[in-house]
Protein backbone atom coordinates (compact mmCIF):
# COMPACT_ATOMS: atom_id res chain seq x y z
CA UNK A 1 0.00 0.00 0.00
CA UNK A 2 1.45 3.33 -1.04
CA UNK A 3 2.03 6.19 1.40
CA UNK A 4 -0.55 8.33 -0.38
CA UNK A 5 -3.15 5.56 -0.17
CA UNK A 6 -2.46 5.06 3.53
CA UNK A 7 -2.76 8.80 4.06
CA UNK A 8 -6.18 8.85 2.35
CA UNK A 9 -7.30 5.84 4.39
CA UNK A 10 -6.18 7.49 7.60
CA UNK A 11 -7.92 10.72 6.62
CA UNK A 12 -11.11 8.80 5.85
CA UNK A 13 -10.96 6.99 9.20
CA UNK A 14 -10.31 10.23 11.10
CA UNK A 15 -13.30 11.81 9.36
CA UNK A 16 -15.43 8.82 10.35
CA UNK A 17 -14.31 9.12 13.99
CA UNK A 18 -15.02 12.86 13.90
CA UNK A 19 -18.51 12.21 12.56
CA UNK A 20 -19.27 9.57 15.19
CA UNK A 21 -17.93 11.77 17.98
CA UNK A 22 -20.00 14.70 16.76
CA UNK A 23 -23.11 12.47 16.79
CA UNK A 24 -22.38 11.37 20.33
CA UNK A 25 -21.92 14.98 21.46
CA UNK A 26 -25.32 16.04 20.19
CA UNK A 27 -27.03 12.86 21.43
CA UNK A 28 -25.68 13.18 24.97
CA UNK A 29 -27.62 15.82 26.94
CA UNK A 30 -24.93 16.07 29.61
CA UNK A 31 -22.17 16.75 27.08
CA UNK A 32 -24.36 19.30 25.30
CA UNK A 33 -24.95 21.11 28.59
CA UNK A 34 -21.22 21.47 29.26
CA UNK A 35 -20.24 22.16 25.65
CA UNK A 36 -22.99 24.62 24.74
CA UNK A 37 -25.34 25.66 27.56
CA UNK A 38 -22.85 26.27 30.38
CA UNK A 39 -20.34 28.29 28.29
CA UNK A 40 -23.20 30.48 27.07
CA UNK A 41 -25.19 30.98 30.29
CA UNK A 42 -22.57 30.88 33.05
CA UNK A 43 -20.38 33.75 31.78
CA UNK A 44 -23.48 35.91 31.35
CA UNK A 45 -24.62 35.16 34.90
CA UNK A 46 -21.18 35.71 36.41
CA UNK A 47 -20.59 38.93 34.47
CA UNK A 48 -24.06 40.23 35.34
CA UNK A 49 -23.44 39.67 39.05
CA UNK A 50 -20.18 41.65 38.95
CA UNK A 51 -21.25 44.18 36.35
CA UNK A 52 -21.57 46.92 38.98
CA UNK A 53 -17.84 46.48 39.67
CA UNK A 54 -18.02 47.96 43.19
CA UNK A 55 -20.49 47.76 46.06
CA UNK A 56 -22.25 50.81 47.48
CA UNK A 57 -24.15 51.55 50.67
CA UNK A 58 -22.74 48.61 52.64
CA UNK A 59 -24.71 48.42 55.93
CA UNK A 60 -22.56 49.06 59.01
CA UNK A 61 -23.50 49.28 62.69
CA UNK A 62 -21.87 51.86 65.02
CA UNK A 63 -20.96 51.41 68.67
CA UNK A 64 -20.34 54.92 70.02
CA UNK A 65 -19.00 54.82 73.57
CA UNK A 66 -17.73 58.38 73.30
CA UNK A 67 -21.09 60.16 72.85
CA UNK A 68 -19.26 63.36 71.95
CA UNK A 69 -19.57 65.98 69.25
CA UNK A 70 -16.43 64.67 67.54
CA UNK A 71 -17.71 61.09 67.49
CA UNK A 72 -21.05 62.23 66.04
CA UNK A 73 -19.19 64.22 63.37
CA UNK A 74 -17.16 61.13 62.52
CA UNK A 75 -20.34 59.03 62.18
CA UNK A 76 -21.96 61.66 59.93
CA UNK A 77 -18.94 61.68 57.61
CA UNK A 78 -18.87 57.88 57.47
CA UNK A 79 -22.56 57.80 56.61
CA UNK A 80 -22.11 60.49 53.95
CA UNK A 81 -19.65 58.34 52.00
CA UNK A 82 -20.85 56.50 48.90
CA UNK A 83 -19.68 53.05 50.00
CA UNK A 84 -21.05 52.83 53.55
CA UNK A 85 -24.50 53.27 55.10
CA UNK A 86 -24.86 53.52 58.87
CA UNK A 87 -27.59 51.01 59.64
CA UNK A 88 -28.06 51.81 63.32
CA UNK A 89 -26.34 52.52 66.65
CA UNK A 90 -25.84 49.52 68.92
CA UNK A 91 -25.67 49.71 72.69
CA UNK A 92 -22.55 47.54 72.92
CA UNK A 93 -20.33 45.21 70.91
CA UNK A 94 -22.40 42.14 71.73
CA UNK A 95 -25.47 43.67 70.10
CA UNK A 96 -23.38 44.79 67.11
CA UNK A 97 -21.89 41.31 66.67
CA UNK A 98 -25.40 39.86 66.79
CA UNK A 99 -26.45 42.11 63.90
CA UNK A 100 -23.41 41.03 61.88
CA UNK A 101 -23.98 37.34 62.61
CA UNK A 102 -27.54 37.70 61.32
CA UNK A 103 -26.16 39.40 58.16
CA UNK A 104 -28.15 42.57 58.85
CA UNK A 105 -24.84 44.45 58.88
CA UNK A 106 -21.52 43.72 57.21
CA UNK A 107 -19.24 45.47 59.68
CA UNK A 108 -18.85 47.43 62.89
CA UNK A 109 -17.35 50.85 63.63
CA UNK A 110 -16.33 51.06 67.28
CA UNK A 111 -15.62 54.50 68.78
CA UNK A 112 -13.97 54.12 72.21
CA UNK A 113 -15.00 56.18 75.22
CA UNK A 114 -11.75 58.19 75.22
CA UNK A 115 -12.04 59.20 71.56
CA UNK A 116 -12.82 62.90 72.11
CA UNK A 117 -10.68 63.11 75.25
CA UNK A 118 -7.56 61.96 73.45
CA UNK A 119 -8.17 64.32 70.53
CA UNK A 120 -8.66 67.27 72.87
CA UNK A 121 -5.38 66.37 74.58
CA UNK A 122 -3.63 66.43 71.20
CA UNK A 123 -3.15 62.65 71.37
CA UNK A 124 -3.84 60.06 68.72
CA UNK A 125 -7.32 58.55 68.89
CA UNK A 126 -8.43 55.29 67.27
CA UNK A 127 -11.46 54.01 65.40
CA UNK A 128 -12.06 50.27 65.63
CA UNK A 129 -13.11 48.63 62.36
CA UNK A 130 -14.58 45.11 62.40
CA UNK A 131 -15.44 43.60 59.00
CA UNK A 132 -17.17 40.52 57.69
CA UNK A 133 -14.38 38.91 55.66
CA UNK A 134 -16.69 36.49 53.85
CA UNK A 135 -17.10 39.07 51.07
CA UNK A 136 -13.97 40.95 50.05
CA UNK A 137 -15.87 43.73 48.30
CA UNK A 138 -17.74 44.64 51.50
CA UNK A 139 -14.53 44.49 53.51
CA UNK A 140 -12.84 46.82 51.03
CA UNK A 141 -15.69 49.34 51.14
CA UNK A 142 -15.87 49.41 54.96
CA UNK A 143 -12.14 49.56 55.56
CA UNK A 144 -11.25 52.10 52.88
CA UNK A 145 -14.10 54.39 53.95
CA UNK A 146 -12.77 54.38 57.51
CA UNK A 147 -9.25 55.17 56.27
CA UNK A 148 -10.38 58.03 54.04
CA UNK A 149 -12.69 59.65 56.61
CA UNK A 150 -10.21 59.47 59.50
CA UNK A 151 -7.44 60.90 57.31
CA UNK A 152 -9.71 63.75 56.27
CA UNK A 153 -10.71 64.53 59.86
CA UNK A 154 -7.10 64.36 60.96
CA UNK A 155 -6.13 66.85 58.27
CA UNK A 156 -8.93 69.21 59.33
CA UNK A 157 -7.79 69.08 62.96
CA UNK A 158 -4.23 69.80 61.84
CA UNK A 159 -5.38 72.88 59.95
CA UNK A 160 -7.14 74.29 63.02
CA UNK A 161 -4.09 73.79 65.20
CA UNK A 162 -1.46 74.92 62.70
CA UNK A 163 -2.07 78.66 63.06
CA UNK A 164 -1.57 79.19 59.32
CA UNK A 165 -3.32 82.04 57.59
CA UNK A 166 -3.54 80.98 53.94
CA UNK A 167 -5.03 77.97 52.22
CA UNK A 168 -1.70 77.13 50.65
CA UNK A 169 0.03 77.09 54.02
CA UNK A 170 -2.64 74.77 55.37
CA UNK A 171 -2.20 72.43 52.39
CA UNK A 172 1.56 72.27 52.93
CA UNK A 173 1.04 71.70 56.67
CA UNK A 174 -1.35 68.77 56.22
CA UNK A 175 0.16 67.31 53.06
CA UNK A 176 3.78 68.42 52.62
CA UNK A 177 4.47 65.70 50.03
CA UNK A 178 1.68 65.65 47.49
CA UNK A 179 0.92 62.59 45.38
CA UNK A 180 -1.59 61.53 42.79
CA UNK A 181 -3.14 58.05 42.92
CA UNK A 182 -3.62 56.69 39.39
CA UNK A 183 -5.11 53.14 39.22
CA UNK A 184 -3.58 51.40 36.20
CA UNK A 185 -5.68 49.16 33.93
CA UNK A 186 -8.64 49.32 36.37
CA UNK A 187 -9.52 53.00 36.90
CA UNK A 188 -12.81 52.34 38.70
CA UNK A 189 -11.20 49.79 41.03
CA UNK A 190 -13.83 47.23 40.04
CA UNK A 191 -13.78 43.53 40.82
CA UNK A 192 -15.22 42.40 37.51
CA UNK A 193 -12.67 44.19 35.35
CA UNK A 194 -9.69 42.31 36.72
CA UNK A 195 -11.18 38.89 37.50
CA UNK A 196 -13.74 38.24 34.73
CA UNK A 197 -11.14 37.70 31.94
CA UNK A 198 -9.41 35.00 34.00
CA UNK A 199 -12.76 33.41 34.87
CA UNK A 200 -13.72 33.28 31.18
CA UNK A 201 -10.52 31.40 30.32
CA UNK A 202 -11.09 29.02 33.22
CA UNK A 203 -14.68 28.40 32.09
CA UNK A 204 -13.29 27.59 28.63
CA UNK A 205 -10.97 24.91 30.02
CA UNK A 206 -13.27 23.43 32.66
CA UNK A 207 -16.36 23.04 30.46
CA UNK A 208 -14.27 21.51 27.69
CA UNK A 209 -12.68 18.96 30.02
CA UNK A 210 -16.03 18.20 31.67
CA UNK A 211 -17.70 17.61 28.31
CA UNK A 212 -14.91 15.34 27.07
CA UNK A 213 -14.91 13.44 30.37
CA UNK A 214 -18.67 12.94 30.30
CA UNK A 215 -18.45 11.59 26.77
CA UNK A 216 -15.69 9.18 27.80
CA UNK A 217 -17.72 8.03 30.81
CA UNK A 218 -20.71 7.38 28.57
CA UNK A 219 -18.59 5.32 26.16
CA UNK A 220 -17.27 3.20 29.01
CA UNK A 221 -20.71 2.66 30.55
CA UNK A 222 -22.15 1.58 27.19
CA UNK A 223 -19.33 -0.89 26.55
CA UNK A 224 -19.71 -4.41 28.00
CA UNK A 225 -16.05 -4.39 29.08
CA UNK A 226 -15.82 -0.72 29.97
CA UNK A 227 -13.71 0.06 26.90
CA UNK A 228 -13.19 3.64 25.80
CA UNK A 229 -12.31 2.77 22.20
CA UNK A 230 -14.93 0.74 20.26
CA UNK A 231 -13.98 -2.14 18.01
CA UNK A 232 -14.30 -0.85 14.47
CA UNK A 233 -11.96 -0.84 11.44
CA UNK A 234 -11.75 2.96 11.56
CA UNK A 235 -10.44 2.80 15.14
CA UNK A 236 -7.29 0.98 14.11
CA UNK A 237 -4.74 3.76 14.49
CA UNK A 238 -3.88 5.86 17.52
CA UNK A 239 -3.31 9.10 15.61
CA UNK A 240 -6.58 8.65 13.71
CA UNK A 241 -8.49 8.30 16.98
CA UNK A 242 -6.85 11.28 18.67
CA UNK A 243 -7.07 13.56 15.63
CA UNK A 244 -10.65 12.57 14.78
CA UNK A 245 -11.93 13.17 18.31
CA UNK A 246 -9.88 16.34 18.74
CA UNK A 247 -11.26 17.80 15.50
CA UNK A 248 -14.79 17.48 16.88
CA UNK A 249 -13.94 19.35 20.08
CA UNK A 250 -11.88 21.97 18.25
CA UNK A 251 -14.73 22.80 15.87
CA UNK A 252 -17.19 23.29 18.72
CA UNK A 253 -14.86 25.32 20.92
CA UNK A 254 -13.63 27.57 18.17
CA UNK A 255 -17.13 29.04 18.27
CA UNK A 256 -17.42 28.97 22.07
CA UNK A 257 -13.96 30.49 22.46
CA UNK A 258 -14.86 33.41 20.19
CA UNK A 259 -18.03 33.93 22.20
CA UNK A 260 -16.24 33.86 25.57
CA UNK A 261 -13.34 36.13 24.65
CA UNK A 262 -14.94 38.57 22.22
CA UNK A 263 -18.70 38.70 22.81
CA UNK A 264 -19.11 38.46 26.60
CA UNK A 265 -16.69 41.32 27.50
CA UNK A 266 -18.42 43.61 25.00
CA UNK A 267 -21.92 42.74 26.20
CA UNK A 268 -21.06 44.03 29.69
CA UNK A 269 -18.70 46.78 28.52
CA UNK A 270 -15.65 45.28 30.22
CA UNK A 271 -12.23 46.41 29.08
CA UNK A 272 -11.35 44.68 25.78
CA UNK A 273 -8.09 45.92 24.26
CA UNK A 274 -6.85 42.72 22.62
CA UNK A 275 -6.49 42.70 18.84
CA UNK A 276 -8.11 39.97 16.76
CA UNK A 277 -4.89 38.52 15.36
CA UNK A 278 -3.16 38.51 18.75
CA UNK A 279 -6.19 36.83 20.28
CA UNK A 280 -6.16 34.14 17.57
CA UNK A 281 -2.45 33.46 18.14
CA UNK A 282 -3.13 33.00 21.84
CA UNK A 283 -6.34 30.99 21.61
CA UNK A 284 -5.03 28.49 19.05
CA UNK A 285 -2.41 26.89 21.34
CA UNK A 286 -4.72 27.33 24.33
CA UNK A 287 -7.52 25.47 22.56
CA UNK A 288 -5.20 22.65 21.48
CA UNK A 289 -3.68 22.37 24.95
CA UNK A 290 -7.13 22.22 26.59
CA UNK A 291 -8.43 19.65 24.09
CA UNK A 292 -5.50 17.25 24.48
CA UNK A 293 -5.44 17.85 28.25
CA UNK A 294 -9.14 16.95 28.38
CA UNK A 295 -8.59 13.84 26.27
CA UNK A 296 -5.78 12.73 28.55
CA UNK A 297 -7.86 13.26 31.68
CA UNK A 298 -10.88 11.52 30.10
CA UNK A 299 -9.00 8.23 29.97
CA UNK A 300 -9.00 8.26 33.77
CA UNK A 301 -12.78 8.61 33.91
CA UNK A 302 -14.56 5.37 34.68
CA UNK A 303 -18.02 6.82 35.31
CA UNK A 304 -19.66 10.01 34.13
CA UNK A 305 -19.81 11.52 37.61
CA UNK A 306 -16.08 11.17 38.26
CA UNK A 307 -15.00 14.00 35.99
CA UNK A 308 -17.46 16.41 37.64
CA UNK A 309 -16.17 15.57 41.10
CA UNK A 310 -12.61 16.11 39.93
CA UNK A 311 -12.81 19.24 37.77
CA UNK A 312 -15.45 21.17 39.74
CA UNK A 313 -13.46 20.63 42.94
CA UNK A 314 -10.26 22.13 41.52
CA UNK A 315 -11.91 25.09 39.74
CA UNK A 316 -11.41 27.57 42.59
CA UNK A 317 -7.79 26.50 43.31
CA UNK A 318 -7.03 26.88 39.60
CA UNK A 319 -8.36 30.45 39.66
CA UNK A 320 -6.00 31.29 42.54
CA UNK A 321 -3.08 29.55 40.80
CA UNK A 322 -3.45 31.79 37.74
CA UNK A 323 -2.02 34.65 39.81
CA UNK A 324 -4.93 36.98 39.01
CA UNK A 325 -7.07 36.93 42.16
CA UNK A 326 -4.04 36.06 44.32
CA UNK A 327 -0.57 37.56 43.66
CA UNK A 328 1.67 35.22 41.71
CA UNK A 329 4.66 36.27 43.83
CA UNK A 330 2.84 35.06 46.96
CA UNK A 331 2.21 31.54 45.58
CA UNK A 332 4.71 28.97 46.97
CA UNK A 333 7.11 27.45 44.45
CA UNK A 334 5.61 23.98 44.78
CA UNK A 335 2.15 25.23 43.87
CA UNK A 336 3.52 27.30 41.03
CA UNK A 337 4.99 24.08 39.66
CA UNK A 338 1.60 22.39 40.00
CA UNK A 339 -0.06 25.29 38.14
CA UNK A 340 2.18 24.68 35.10
CA UNK A 341 0.30 21.42 34.50
CA UNK A 342 -2.89 23.27 33.57
CA UNK A 343 -3.38 25.30 30.38
CA UNK A 344 -5.60 27.80 32.24
CA UNK A 345 -2.58 29.12 34.15
CA UNK A 346 -0.76 30.51 31.11
CA UNK A 347 -3.94 31.15 29.11
CA UNK A 348 -5.50 33.32 31.82
CA UNK A 349 -2.30 35.26 32.49
CA UNK A 350 -1.75 36.02 28.82
CA UNK A 351 -5.39 36.92 28.16
CA UNK A 352 -5.58 39.28 31.15
CA UNK A 353 -2.42 41.06 30.05
CA UNK A 354 -3.59 41.37 26.45
CA UNK A 355 -7.26 42.11 27.09
CA UNK A 356 -7.02 44.35 30.18
CA UNK A 357 -3.50 45.78 30.10
CA UNK A 358 -3.13 46.29 26.36
CA UNK A 359 -0.17 43.93 25.91
CA UNK A 360 0.68 42.73 22.42
CA UNK A 361 1.53 39.23 21.29
CA UNK A 362 5.25 39.94 21.68
CA UNK A 363 4.67 40.75 25.37
CA UNK A 364 3.20 37.32 26.14
CA UNK A 365 5.62 35.18 24.13
CA UNK A 366 6.62 33.06 27.17
CA UNK A 367 3.00 32.18 27.95
CA UNK A 368 2.24 31.35 24.31
CA UNK A 369 5.38 29.23 24.11
CA UNK A 370 4.40 27.30 27.24
CA UNK A 371 0.93 26.69 25.79
CA UNK A 372 2.45 25.21 22.62
CA UNK A 373 4.67 23.01 24.78
CA UNK A 374 1.63 21.87 26.75
CA UNK A 375 -0.30 21.20 23.55
CA UNK A 376 2.54 19.01 22.22
CA UNK A 377 3.05 17.25 25.56
CA UNK A 378 -0.63 16.50 26.10
CA UNK A 379 -0.98 15.37 22.47
CA UNK A 380 1.75 12.82 23.12
CA UNK A 381 0.13 11.76 26.39
CA UNK A 382 -3.27 11.46 24.70
CA UNK A 383 -1.73 9.20 22.06
CA UNK A 384 -0.15 7.04 24.76
CA UNK A 385 -3.30 6.62 26.83
CA UNK A 386 -5.51 6.05 23.79
CA UNK A 387 -2.98 3.51 22.53
CA UNK A 388 -3.34 1.67 25.83
CA UNK A 389 -7.15 1.85 25.54
CA UNK A 390 -6.95 0.50 21.98
CA UNK A 391 -4.89 -2.47 23.11
CA UNK A 392 -7.34 -3.17 25.94
CA UNK A 393 -10.26 -3.12 23.47
CA UNK A 394 -8.46 -5.57 21.17
CA UNK A 395 -7.65 -7.83 24.12
CA UNK A 396 -11.31 -7.97 25.16
CA UNK A 397 -12.42 -8.57 21.57
CA UNK A 398 -9.94 -11.39 21.14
Amino acid sequence: MSIFHRFLTGLHDAAYIWREEMKQVFKDEGVLIFFIIVPIIYPLLYSWIYNNEVVREVPVVVVDDSHSGLSRELVRKLDASADVKILCHAADMDEAKSLVSRQLAKGIYYIPSDFATRLNRMEQATLGVYCDMSLMLSYKAIYQTAINVTQYMGAEIQKKLSGKYTVREEQIQTRPLDFQDVPMFNPQGGYGTFVIPAVLMLIFQQTLVLGIGLGAGTARENSPYGDLVPIHPAYSGIYRIVCGKALCYIMIYMVMGAYLTMVVPRIFSFVAMVKAWDLFCLMLPYLLACVFFGMTVSCLVRYRENVMLLMVFISLPLLFLTGVSWPQSAIPGVWQGVSWLFPSTFGARAFVRMNTMGATLSDVVPEVRYLWIQAAAYFGMACLVYGHQLRESRKHAG
